[in-house]
């Protein structure tokens, strides 16, 4: 995507201020533009361009007190209130780790960010943004009532980048990477994945051995893995608002991953998404994006973990939920008994 392609800025300020009710990922598709070409059209009427290294927004948000840090996908938006802190940079993968905000951070796809200042009829609403190479957005900390201006006018003045470009050069938008599996390494594959000590091992497993997370899950078979009916998510969602079983809810993009450790309680569908509304946690799900969901039982160190994962028609993953295990208690064999009741499909019909 390029600058030739891109319409006026003033083209794209009018076409937002005529549809302020239109979500901005939506007035950006509208536009056939990128959400941070959209973003960047205003800067100097609202926005400023700043560093988007993660050790500078996080510095930034650590200081702002409470916030609503959101990361979504094109099917799932994952938003947590709470406060940034304990902050674990690192070159190649970073971490915030608090009992409300958990992000896993990639920096390499950290490529744009700005301060956001939208007039609302409750008053200023404020943002940091970031998006990747492509445009599209990595994560964004929305500010609450209470929060820090101090930290957010500093914060203008210490990392504002000095040219304020309205327009964006971007990189060609990446898709998903398409399952990649080896039938005659199936074995194989069984064979290491048994030697599992810790989940984290899967994916460099199955790099090693030239496959992918969804091309290794269609060639696993039983017993690691059990292909779900694309509604499993949404039963799920409804047995552990029944039962109180307490899970991890992974959502992500290349750049960023946020994780919800806790209970799901209220859930509120509307049309095609599911939305969890809970203090302090909303996800909103397009149920109609699912195309294939797996349960899936890897070996830990500390006993077997079970996984519900939902993947879009592309192959890309949509959402991750595991059974929480923390010292309070073990929710993780609950959780894969409820599992075990969620409705399969045979291999026959999976997405091929």
């Amino acid at each position: 995507m390029v600058a030739t392609d891109h319409p006026s800025p003033q083209t794209i300020r009018d076409f937002s201020a005529a549809n302020p009710k239109m979500r901005t990922r939506d007035q950006a598709d509208a536009l056939g533009i990128s959400e941070a070409q959209l973003v960047a059209a205003s800067c100097g009427a609202g926005v400023v361009q700043i560093d988007p290294h993660p050790d500078r927004v996080m510095a930034a948000a650590q200081k702002l007190g409470e916030v609503m840090a959101l990361t979504r996908n094109a099917s799932c938006v994952h938003e947590k209130i709470g406060r940034y802190a304990n902050y674990h940079p690192g070159k190649h993968a970073a971490m915030i780790l608090t009992p409300q905000i958990d992000l896993r951070i990639f920096p390499a796809h950290w490529c744009h960010a700005f301060m956001v200042e939208t007039a609302t009829g409750s008053g200023p609403r404020r943002s940091l943004q970031v998006f990747d190479a492509a445009g599209d957005a990595v994560h964004k900390i929305f500010l609450r009532d209470g929060a820090s201006l101090a930290a957010w006018d500093a914060l203008r003045l210490s990392d504002a980048l000095p040219d304020q470009a309205e327009i964006l050069d971007l990189a060609p938008r990446q898709p998903a990477e398409a399952p990649k599996s080896s039938p005659d390494k199936a074995e194989t594959l069984r064979a290491e994945w048994r030697r599992m000590t810790d989940t984290h091992q899967f994916l460099r497993l199955v790099s090693k051995m030239k496959m992918n997370r969804l091309g290794a899950y269609r060639i696993a078979g039983a017993p690691f893995v059990r292909a779900l009916d694309p509604g499993a998510v949404d039963a799920m969602l409804g047995r552990l608002a029944e039962t109180g079983i307490a899970v991890m809810i992974f959502v992500g993009n290349r750049g960023c991953i946020q994780i919800h450790s806790g209970r799901v309680e209220t859930l509120k569908p509307m049309g095609p998404w599911q939305n969890v509304m809970d203090p302090g946690f909303n996800l909103h799900l397009r149920r109609d994006h699912i195309a294939e969901v797996w349960a899936v039982e890897k070996q830990t160190r500390d006993g077997p973990t079970t996984s519900v994962e939902a993947f879009d028609a592309e192959g890309g993953l949509i959402c991750q939920v595991f059974g929480l295990r923390k010292e309070t208690g073990d929710h993780r064999a609950a959780f894969a008994g409820m599992v075990a009741e969620l409705p399969s499909i045979s291999a026959t019909e999976v997405a091929q």
